[in-house]
């Protein structure tokens, strides 16, 4: 399970060589990171990594560039007059106080909110202890990019299986046909799915079988697919029920060993019945023989699977699509079973995944509050991201007056995120805990600096829920924090949480309460907090992975099994711990009350009206989906100089037929406008794209006053978000429709000024 290593480690800020995991996305890749004199010489890969066997993408290679970015903050900051002053840490958490108390006291905990940005799932601290800030601060709402990225999939699953976090991800590296929708594993390196060198994996795929890209682009993993099937924006789900009706029309339907386990077959039988291929075909843009062909072929293979990712998740009917993917999967029999869609099985348990109280069962009952200005409704303990700027600049009984953002960038990451940016000077106290002044924190009073990725220890947290191994690795970290009195993030969150409570942030009893979170972890898994604290000298996230790692499947649990896992065995094996491919866990992974797979959740039934609706809609001019880029993660890397290097890549992809009928080249500017907004963006000619169908990349917009980004604020790009209609949502979770948006495109120079976007002009 391990390879031994016969080279000489260097020890935490030592020259030498250090181990390292990549913290950047689902990949994991192992690293070999070379200090010399203090700074990183060289990242390659490790090639004994038990999980990555060598694989490294560019953003890995630059972690060094992070690591060393002169505009990185790394002592507390606090705002003076309108300027920034670098300030000692018992400082900055007095200054915390004497903004966020006066808030609490006149207006009461519900005038506070947070935001959690998506760097959460990969950072030590953070991914065990942002759970403290958000279910003891007792703020009542708090917001997060969940709402524009996955949430579809936490609800399906939710329903589906009685566990929001419960994903079922296709096991690439035994499959035979792989069928991805809405997702680009060549820029993502794997979303909602963790696999080594994922386009590796499909390669391999190909040599055995056949892999099909379902996209409205024809983006670097359909280049390399055997197919590719360009879809219209927002109508996979009517795809896949055409799918599902030709399966049990055709008799091909086979729910293999799983059939026991599930519900509601003969209620999604006669409710696809209504869907038949030829009544989709027009809205999707697909053939009516070509969707029973991919039935067919789904059906006939023996080791095959449906991939829906992002573009299946934030578009108007995201919860349908997510829901249907796995649908198809059951139904094919490509469920639980090698090859097929399988439940990982993490060496350590998220903090993340815990059920919700009152939710635990996968029951419906959302909407237990609503927002105020819009009436949103609560989903999964969530609202949607884009009412924070209204619930900020709204006056009222309710009205947000102090924000907390967690690692997050929501002014370029969310729908309208310019409307937050003109909200946010409004709040009476604004704290943010962040490695830069970005387009958002540039608002805070107040900015708390963690370690940087290499400043920290490593071991994955929620991303080992989507891995097609149960592997762990533990990573040192590789440099120490020049200022010994620097706090990390786990202590930051619990100050802030103790502020949230009334205990002034400087004078809050760390200790006490990391005992209290790590006793109610234990209990969670049936033991003694206060004995099992026991076994340590110390408290902190170490202590949590310890506690997740021993009480996991493969763990000793404090010495039951004495030859299972404990982060000290984990620490001894620097290339990791790998315990194999993906198992059958049908039924133990179930938290229905009656322990089915509820393969027809009436909550998603309710929504077919609407997607019937769309059938019949006159089709949009153009239409506008989103993308990314191997080198970019959102709007984190924007500021690394070697990611940065090449051809501008915040452009308007459009298709040469769109573009002539506009008389409009590569390299000219264009003016993109919808219902939310305008921007200015150069465009770029290509047939990789269908044609009505117009994309850009997000996270892009820099160069704001008061920021400091020094190599993100040369290359600034536009904010495609300006595009995003606050209200345009996937109706049953909540989830912002990024993909599918009406936009008009002409050139920049023929839009009559002061239309009804300009406001919105980045």
């Amino acid at each position: 399970m391990t390879n031994g290593l016969n080279r000489e480690l260097a020890f935490v800020g030592q020259d030498g060589l250090h181990l390292y995991t990549c913290p950047l996305c689902e990949a994991m890749c192992g690293l070999e990171i070379q200090v010399r004199d203090g700074h990183v010489a060289g990242v390659r890969p490790n090639r004994e990594d038990v999980w990555s066997r060598g694989h490294i993408c560019p953003k890995g290679a630059s972690l060094g560039a992070v690591h060393e970015d002169p505009d990185r903050i790394r002592m507390p900051m606090v705002k003076v007059d309108g300027e920034w002053q670098e300030v000692d840490w018992p400082t900055a958490f007095r200054r915390c106080t004497e903004l966020l108390a006066p808030v609490i006291e006149k207006h009461g905990i519900g005038a506070v909110t947070a935001y959690t940005g998506n760097p959460l799932a990969h950072s030590f601290s953070l991914a065990r202890y942002a759970g403290i800030l958000l279910g003891m601060s007792g703020m009542p709402i708090t917001y997060s990019p969940g709402t524009i990225d996955q949430w579809p999939k936490n609800l399906s699953s939710h329903l589906m299986y009685g566990g929001w976090w419960s994903f079922p991800v296709p096991d690439v590296e035994r499959t035979d046909l792989l069928v991805v929708m809405g997702a680009n594993p060549a820029a993502s390196q794997g979303s909602l799915l963790a696999a080594p060198d994922v386009m590796g994996l499909i390669g391999a795929i190909r040599k055995r079988g056949r892999v099909i890209v379902i996209d409205p682009v024809r983006t670097a993993t359909a280049d390399r697919a055997d197919a590719w099937l360009p879809i219209t924006p927002g109508t996979d789900a009517a795809l896949l029920l055409g799918v599902a009706h030709t399966l049990f029309d055709e008799g091909l339907v086979n729910l293999g060993t799983i059939e026991p386990y599930l519900d509601g077959v003969d209620v999604l039988r006669q409710v696809v019945a209504d869907w038949a291929p030829e009544r989709v075909s027009e809205a999707t843009g697909i053939a009516a023989e070509r969707i029973r062909g991919l039935a067919r072929e789904l059906a006939t293979t023996p080791r095959a699977v449906v991939y829906g990712r992002i573009g299946t998740c934030n578009q108007e009917f995201g919860s349908l699509a997510s829901w249907l993917v796995d649908v198809v999967n059951v139904l094919t029999g490509h469920f639980d079973v090698p090859g097929g869609a399988m439940f990982p099985t993490p060496a350590a348990w998220s903090v993340t995944v815990q059920p919700i109280p009152g939710l635990e069962d996968g029951v419906p009952e959302f909407g237990r509050y609503r927002t105020r200005v819009r009436g949103a409704k609560e989903v999964l303990g969530q609202v949607p991201v884009s009412c924070m700027a209204e619930e900020i600049a709204t006056p009222g009984e309710g009205q947000i007056k102090a924000l907390i953002t967690v690692a997050g960038n929501p002014v370029l990451s969310t729908p309208a995120g310019h409307l937050l940016d003109e909200a946010l000077p409004t709040l009476e106290a604004m704290i943010s805990i962040d490695l830069w002044l970005n387009e958002t924190t540039r608002h805070a009073d107040v900015i708390l600096p963690g370690p940087s990725p290499l400043e920290q220890p490593h071991h994955d947290d929620l991303i080992l829920n989507f891995a097609v191994n149960s592997v762990a690795n533990y990573s040192p970290p590789v440099f120490r924090r020049p200022d010994p009195d620097a706090r990390d993030e786990w202590e930051i969150l619990i100050r802030l949480t103790g502020l949230c409570t009334g205990t002034p942030a400087e004078d809050v009893d760390v200790a006490a309460i990391d005992d209290g979170f790590f006793d109610y972890l234990c209990f969670t898994q049936g033991l003694d907090g206060a004995e099992i604290r026991k076994h340590y000298d110390h408290g902190g996230p170490e202590r949590t992975l310890d506690l997740t790692l021993r009480t996991g499947p493969f763990g000793d649990r404090y010495e039951e099994n004495p030859d299972g896992l404990t982060l000290e065995k984990l620490k001894a094996a620097p290339n990791g711990i790998n315990y194999g491919h993906m198992v059958p866990r049908v039924p133990e992974v179930l938290g229905t009350a009656d322990q089915k797979i509820r393969l027809a959740p009436e909550y998603l039934l309710d929504d077919l009206p609407r997607l019937a609706r769309r059938l019949t809609r006159d089709p949009d001019d153009l239409v506008l989906v989103s993308r990314r880029h191997l080198r970019s993660n959102n709007s984190w890397l924007h500021n690394v100089g070697p990611l940065m290097k090449g051809r501008d890549r915040c452009t308007l992809l459009m298709h040469t037929d769109d573009a002539a009928r506009r008389g409009l080249h590569t390299g000219e500017l264009v003016a993109v406008e919808s219902s939310g907004g305008r921007i200015e963006v150069a465009v770029e000619v290509t047939d990789a794209i269908k044609p009505g169908v117009v994309s850009m990349p997000h996270g892009w917009g820099h160069g704001k006053a008061g920021t400091r980004l020094g190599v993100a604020n040369s290359t600034p790009g536009v904010n495609t978000n300006v595009l995003s209609p606050p209200d345009f949502l996937d109706e049953p979770s909540g989830n912002g429709a990024l993909n599918g948006i009406p936009v008009t495109v002409v050139a920049a120079e023929v839009l009559v000024p002061g239309g009804a976007g300009s406001p919105g002009k980045d």
